[in-house]
């Protein structure tokens, strides 16, 4: 789906995302990344959903966000609380949702200047 431009162009914006990539300031990506509106979208080590341990959440924390949008894929999944014990206790809120919803949600928070991370895990097609 394409996603109309708006004026946070000096953003990491999403521009568009379909089950396999998502396209970020017209640059497409189809593997698991982070991203912060300030900085350029980084490899993250998860490779499923299934496979998410400590050290995922790590490289995320280390990034400092007040908040995480955790994209689990083509479909919606959620976590078990161990795995983001060290973000909750620095007060870090993590929302679980499926990619499409993960990426609307991103934009919208990262247009009101939200300290935001999107971690997104891309299946493989």
């Amino acid at each position: 789906m394409k996603l109309h431009s708006t004026a946070t162009q000096q953003y990491q914006t999403i521009t568009a995302y379909d089950k396999h990539s998502v396209e970020i300031n017209a640059i497409s990506y189809n593997y698991s990344l982070i991203v912060l509106p300030e900085s350029k979208p980084q490899a993250w080590s998860a490779q499923s959903f299934d496979q998410l341990n400590a050290a995922d959440f790590a490289q995320i924390e280390a990034t400092e966000p007040d908040v995480v949008i955790l994209g689990t894929g083509n479909r919606q999944r959620f976590i078990h609380p161990k795995l983001t014990a060290a973000l909750a206790a620095r007060r870090i809120g993590v929302e679980c949702m499926d990619n499409q919803a993960a990426c609307r949600t991103y934009n919208i928070l990262m247009a009101e200047g939200r300290k935001v991370a999107l971690a997104l895990i891309m299946e493989p097609a």
